[in-house]
């Protein structure tokens, strides 16, 4: 019941007793018994008095019934919802990659693609991928293919010359050895395409001068556990943590590890003079550091400690000082720079933390990028990052988004899936590699666009039927 129409019940019964409170006093003035008039004002007080207590208890049971229906209600929406057939109470569907069979001919700038670049990185995966035996699937999802399935396009691909074979050649190769699929999340096929660079840095072995931020090796308390080993719809789920007596504990986080959590324990792989490079080069996941006498020390990702990653860029839109239309790497960057006294505590906020292994340069092939998580040497602007627990590593994929740098031009091209980050989740995810220098560094820092992707498998297998015979 509405609180005014309460409230105005109640003055109207007010006014309605003292206005026969006055006929009587009126009634008395002319000689009325005073003792008549008493007994009437006290009848009529009553009867308000009834009212009030009758109004009171209706208002309580509605109040009582209004809040038992709600809460049953509340407890059985889902049963209630199903049966009336009205209702959205199902949850977001758990991510699931899905292929829809296509042709070359719906790629969009297929035809014009220089795929040499891509060809390269695809015999660099290649050389990985067949040393395994032929029987094992080449990835988690056995619509992938197994080694055997693969080994006749890898050894044909790794007797090319992709430095002096022809671009119309080497799109031949592809196009005459695989079909394409378009990926979907649940049949959804657009999907987050970022970019990541390889950073350089300033460093030294020592702790000394304005070097005072430790690159970190992975310790070796930490421990990595596998779900799916304990329950099968949990495949592909890893918790990491450590051992505490006989409980495991989560990982050290991000505040603590930079608070000391780590010190004195001989895990410092290099020193370097800047706070936020180092934060950033833990986003990138590999890099250069260049030491005083000159000479540059490669790294790479080693572990993470199983926190989950979190957008800085999303910490300074909600706190009001960037927007979504200005959020990029370069202006997050300079806003910590220019707030000294609050970077930490908003780089805390993203609690995953980034462990390095010192890598060794390729002597066959000095120019290689850094290792991808595959294991391989990542190519400039054609290797892709995706997620692990959907993708395997070394299938060609074409990409169709548009460019970071120019509005009305595509990034439409072949990639190769070499790599894999913390923040690159779901089927239709992927993160483009740039490359080392500050043009990549400004591509990659504004790379944040909807696309679609497709795999190309070889076109000896259906990916459709090898799903069906899966138990």
């Amino acid at each position: 019941m509405d609180l005014m129409a309460v409230v105005g019940f109640d003055y109207r019964l007010v006014k309605h007793v003292f206005g026969q409170s006055r006929q009587i006093v009126e009634m008395g003035k002319h000689g009325s018994n005073h003792l008549a008039g008493s007994d009437r004002i006290l009848q009529i007080a009553g009867f308000a008095l009834k009212r009030r207590l009758v109004l009171s208890r209706l208002l309580s049971f509605i109040a009582v019934f209004i809040g038992a229906t709600g809460a049953l209600v509340w407890l059985f929406w889902t049963d209630i919802a199903g049966f009336v057939g009205w209702g959205e109470v199902s949850e977001k569907p758990a991510d699931a990659l899905t292929l829809s069979a296509t042709d070359f001919n719906h790629l969009d700038g297929w035809q014009s693609d220089d795929m040499r670049g891509s060809l390269k990185a695809f015999q660099r995966s290649c050389a990985a991928m067949i040393k395994r035996s032929d029987d094992r699937d080449i990835g988690p999802d056995p619509r992938m293919g197994t080694v055997g399935d693969w080994r006749g396009l890898c050894e044909t691909a790794l007797a090319l010359e992709p430095d002096t074979i022809r671009k119309e050649d080497a799109r031949t190769f592809f196009q005459s050895g695989f079909k394409p699929w378009l990926v979907g999340n649940n049949d959804d096929p657009e999907g987050l395409f970022t970019g990541y660079f390889e950073p350089e840095l300033r460093g030294n072995l020592t702790r000394e001068g304005p070097f005072q931020t430790a690159i970190y090796l992975k310790p070796d308390d930490m421990v990595s556990i596998d779900l799916g080993a304990f329950r099968e719809d949990l495949n592909g789920t890893t918790l990491v943590g450590r051992i505490e007596g006989k409980n495991v504990k989560p990982y050290y986080d991000r505040a603590a590890i930079e608070n000391g959590a780590l010190a004195g324990r001989d895990l410092e792989l290099v020193w370097v003079d800047d706070a936020i490079d180092a934060f950033f080069l833990q986003i990138q996941g590999s890099g250069r550091v260049v030491l005083p006498d000159g000479s540059v020390l490669r790294i790479g990702y080693a572990a993470t400690n199983g926190h989950p990653y979190f957008a800085i860029g999303r910490e300074l839109i909600e706190r009001g000082e960037l927007t979504r239309e200005t959020v990029s790497l370069q202006t997050i960057r300079q806003w910590l720079s220019d707030h000294p006294d609050q970077a930490a505590d908003v780089m805390n906020t993203n609690a995953s933390f980034v462990f390095f292994n010192p890598l060794k340069t390729d002597p066959d092939d000095p120019d290689a990028g850094p290792l991808g998580s595959q294991g391989v040497p990542l190519e400039t602007g054609r290797s892709l990052a995706l997620d692990r627990r959907f993708h395997a590593m070394g299938v060609p994929i074409w990409l169709e988004t548009d460019d970071a740098m120019n509005a009305d031009a595509r990034f439409h091209r072949l990639m190769v899936a070499q790599d894999t980050g913390g923040a690159i989740r779901g089927p239709v995810r992927g993160d483009i590699f740039f490359g080392p220098g500050e043009d990549a560094a400004l591509h990659a820092g504004h790379m944040n666009r909807k696309g679609r992707k497709f795999v190309l498998l070889p076109a000896s297998i259906d990916p459709v039927k090898l799903a069906e015979v899966q138990p």
